[in-house]
């Protein structure tokens, strides 16, 4: 079920990597985790996500992604200047709660690998500007508590306090493969301008 099939590194083997790169870092129960993270998601921070297992496939499904506020139009462009540095025409995708698809789209058809593009209700649209392309539509993730529980609960952690559930994801990456491990989630947020990196229960905060 679902697309996380690749490798995953447990707390341990983080830390381990947090401490061999002399960074400072703070540590947070699941239930605190989500929720601290979906704070700096609604305070417009640039937040890197590395959980479980990675990814199968071309897209970023919430355990190697940066997840940002789908509320805040700029976003697109806070995004390419500082991490994607890509044509200011590529659109930025949605990941949604998926029993509400239907109170932001047309279709409701689940998507949970990021391949299908539906029309934003037009309604819906200057709500969530940062993953509205140009034409109207999304090419949105859904995302079910069965599938991802810890992405699905940091998106309704952001939704009880923006009334937004949506967030706004990209792949962890700056022109080159999306991360695997934490050492290149670690040098990813390094040469980039991430504000925040959450791998695992530990979180690294930006000097």
């Amino acid at each position: 079920t679902g697309a996380y099939t690749g490798p995953e590194f447990n707390d341990e083997a983080i830390k381990t990597a947090l401490q061999a790169n002399n960074f400072r870092f703070e540590c947070y129960s699941d239930q605190e985790l989500t929720k601290r993270a979906a704070h700096d998601i609604a305070a417009g921070l640039v937040v890197g996500w590395f959980q479980g297992r990675m990814e199968f496939g071309p897209r970023a499904l919430g355990n190697r992604s940066i997840v940002v506020d789908p509320r805040r139009a700029e976003m697109k462009d806070v995004l390419n200047d500082r991490i994607k540095k890509r044509e200011p025409f590529r659109p930025f995708a949605p990941s949604i709660l998926e029993e509400r698809v239907g109170d932001y789209f047309e279709q409701t058809h689940p998507a949970p690998t990021m391949l299908m593009v539906y029309q934003i209700k037009e309604e819906r649209r200057s709500e969530i500007p940062a993953v509205t392309h140009v034409d109207g539509s999304g090419r949105l993730q859904t995302v079910s508590r069965e599938v991802n529980a810890r992405y699905y609960q940091l998106i309704s952690d952001f939704a009880a306090l923006t009334g937004v559930p949506i967030v706004l994801n990209t792949s962890f990456n700056e022109n080159e493969p999306i991360v695997c491990t934490p050492q290149q989630a670690l040098d990813c947020f390094q040469k980039t301008k991430m504000d925040v990196l959450y791998l695992g229960n530990y979180a690294v905060r930006r000097e």
